[in-house]
């Protein structure tokens, strides 16, 4: 699998701890480290899965515009604690992204205004509260019922949907997030559906990551994915 990857050598590092997926499947990967600046035309090259380890989501702006293109009616799943409204907002304002072809997973803290694009636009949002309530594989279903009509699907995970104690090195640490073991259930779930063509991994701070504990779980996220 290809893998673009943006100051994250210490992710990357941490692939090779990994021999096996938990599937018993050895992860292959070509790894090419690029700017931020030339993110869209990479992907924009690029017609086979792919991921990108980037450092926040106007990276997954960029990737996703690109990936887009290729794939005319192409969705997005976003794992986040935060709605990050903006590259969202950009995409759908310059109809490169249907807006109901947005799923936000995770979410815990939001401003009135993330709340309001979240609102207005009807966006597809399993919460933390929502997850907690309702069965784990209950939601996973009920994503995967909906992205499984998509053209494509492009997965971006933020390493703050995780709880803190399981993700530190992140930007903006939330409490009460997912555990890694469900996020990894979400994978292996979504892996299942045919269309999934493309994933990122943002968000993570290596400047806190004591023990490199979110780096092995960031590369433990992108082997399972592969």
């Amino acid at each position: 699998m290809k893998l673009f990857t943006i100051d994250s050598d210490k992710i990357v590092e941490h692939l090779k701890d990994f021999s096996l997926t938990e599937a018993g499947i050895m992860p292959v990967f070509d790894i090419k480290k690029i700017d931020e600046t030339i993110v869209e035309e990479e992907i924009s090259k690029n017609t086979a899965y792919c991921a990108l380890i980037g450092t926040n989501h106007l990276i997954t702006y960029s990737a996703f515009k690109a990936f887009a293109k290729n794939n005319p009616g192409a969705g997005i799943i976003v794992f986040d604690a935060h709605p990050d409204e903006g590259f969202l907002g950009s995409l759908v304002e310059q109809r490169i992204l249907d807006k109901n072809n947005i799923i936000l997973v995770g979410i815990r803290n939001m401003s009135k205004e993330q709340k309001r694009f979240i609102d207005d636009n009807k966006i597809k949002n399993y919460s933390m509260k929502e997850i907690s309530f309702e069965a784990l594989h209950e939601v996973a279903d009920s994503v995967m019922s909906v992205a499984r009509q998509w053209n494509k699907a492009y997965i971006s995970i933020s390493l703050d949907v995780l709880d803190p104690a399981f993700a530190p090195a992140v930007e903006k640490p939330e409490p009460g997030g997912i555990s890694t073991r469900d996020l990894l259930y979400f994978i292996q779930r979504l892996k299942m559906l045919r269309n999934i063509w493309m994933y990122d991994v943002v968000g993570f701070n290596p400047d806190k990551d004591a023990n490199d504990a979110t780096a092995k779980v960031a590369a433990k996220i992108i082997v399972e994915l592969s």
